[in-house]
């Protein structure tokens, strides 16, 4: 069953993100991807958002669709203008990549091009309106397609520190909705009865909600979040679990597992984030039970 039907019947939505190489080896990616092959419904390739130049998303997406495995690409106005992005999404279309997600990047401050100069010619809610323009078969100038693409276009909820924040990532996914996202994926989750405070404020969204899952490394990853993201919301409960285990790096892989457990029955689907240990992915469904 496609990203989409899956999407559209509720059942179970199972994706995990990975990033391209940084240069043309794509050994590994391949490699990571082949593991995990019918055990995820998708795999979600970013595009350079995080401000590490890579190969693009788009022959990520490809390399996903060659190995028969569904790619879910990331799409953001920091480094292209509305020609470049409609061109790109007209070329995904033709090279078989039909989900997108609407996403915002890091600034180049945090790059490693800091000398890159921004574009920002359409934030994400022109965007998800642009995707829908595409679809109605014409460009943003008014001009007619020659053949019309199809795509199943979600979206991103910024992490939240606290009630007021909260309200305005709500308000914003709204109009994301209003634009044409058809999903929502959310910052990971470590603290359940805080997710399902945010699951009920979101109700009134009417689309899924896919909350992402994020491999704990370290303690000191984990303290460092703590301390540094507010919004993720890391107990000095999980920091003392992972600290006392004799094998830390396993009992974060459990613990993501049993998070993915937890939601199952409450959530539409899971983004497994690894960032960097996708050799991980399969140890993280089995603890899942997935």
């Amino acid at each position: 069953m496609s990203f989409q039907k899956r999407l559209s019947s509720g059942a179970f939505i199972v994706l995990a993100e990975m990033n391209t190489p940084k240069g043309v080896d794509i050994s590994r990616i391949v490699t990571d991807a082949r593991r995990i092959k019918g055990r995820v419904d998708a795999i979600v390739i970013p595009d350079m958002d995080n401000g590490l130049m890579r190969m693009s998303a788009l022959a990520g997406g490809a390399l996903m669709h060659q190995q028969g495995i569904e790619a879910v690409i990331h799409v953001y106005g920091r480094d292209r203008n509305r020609m470049a992005i409609q061109g790109d999404l007209l070329a995904a279309h033709v090279l078989g990549i039909q989900n997108l997600v609407v996403v915002h990047s890091e600034a180049m401050a945090n790059s490693d091009h800091r000398e890159a100069k921004p574009v920002y010619d359409l934030d994400e809610i022109e965007i998800l309106g642009m995707i829908q323009t595409l679809q109605g078969g014409t460009d943003m100038a008014g001009f007619e397609l020659d053949g019309r693409p199809d795509f199943t276009a979600g979206c991103t909820i910024s992490p939240f520190a606290d009630v007021a924040a909260l309200e305005k990532q709500l308000e914003l996914a709204r109009k994301k909705v209003e634009a044409g996202a058809q999903f929502e994926i959310t910052p990971p989750v470590f603290d359940l009865d805080r997710f399902l405070e945010f699951l009920e404020a979101s109700s009134s969204l009417g689309v899924p909600i896919i909350p992402s899952i994020f491999l704990i490394k370290s303690v000191a990853i984990a303290r460092y979040m703590a301390i540094n993201e507010p919004g993720a919301h890391i107990s000095e409960g999980i920091i003392r679990r992972i600290r006392k285990s004799p094998d830390r790096e396993m009992e974060g892989v459990r613990i993501a597992g049993e998070t993915i457990a937890a939601l199952k029955e409450i959530v539409a689907g899971v983004m497994i984030q690894t960032l960097g240990w996708e050799h991980r992915l399969p140890a993280i469904l089995d603890a899942a039970g997935l």
